[in-house]
């Protein structure tokens, strides 16, 4: 077994039916990695994440929800989350299957963006729903915290500074 770290873009994840993706499929698009909830305080943030696909996605962006139930704020099946995600805010981004984002069973792809610090240098465990980790195309992760709303300042400025005019 070799020990190289597989690189981020080749990281597979679950889509809701079982397919298997990666970051590679979203190659040259500034992917916005967030672990989505449907029963948290912070839940009307898909709403703003929504907002960004709709105004970003043309120029090269993409949001991929990765619901969690970690917190304990998750529904219990995909086609509850579907429906949510879709009844309630109008969703037309990924929302894949359910993952676990911290311990030993974490999803590959959360274990390796973990390792990204956020703005204060901190990196390790997702602190709560709707931790944010912007993939730049050049493979550069920024990471934002929870409370960090997906239409902040800093966030708006990183998508709009990696995206073509």
């Amino acid at each position: 077994m070799s020990n190289v770290a597989t690189p981020l873009a080749d990281i597979p994840f679950q889509a809701m039916d079982g397919t298997s993706q990666t970051l590679a499929d979203y190659a040259d698009k500034v992917v916005l990695i967030v672990n989505v909830a449907s029963r948290c305080g912070l839940t009307p943030q898909y709403a703003q994440l929504e907002e960004l696909q709709e105004r970003y996605g043309a120029r090269g962006f993409q949001v991929l929800g990765f619901p969690s139930n970690q917190f304990l704020q998750e529904l219990s099946t995909n086609e509850e989350i579907s429906e949510f995600c879709s009844t309630t805010y109008g969703i037309s981004f990924p929302v894949l299957d359910k993952v676990k984002v911290n311990g030993k069973k974490a999803a590959p792809i959360f274990k390796e963006l973990k390792k990204t610090e956020d703005a204060s240098g901190a990196a390790g465990r997702v602190a709560w729903n709707f931790e944010k980790f912007l993939v730049l195309p050049n493979g550069e992760v920024k990471r934002f915290r929870p409370r960090t709303v997906p239409d902040a300042p800093e966030i708006v400025e990183a998508i709009e500074a990696a995206l073509p005019a």
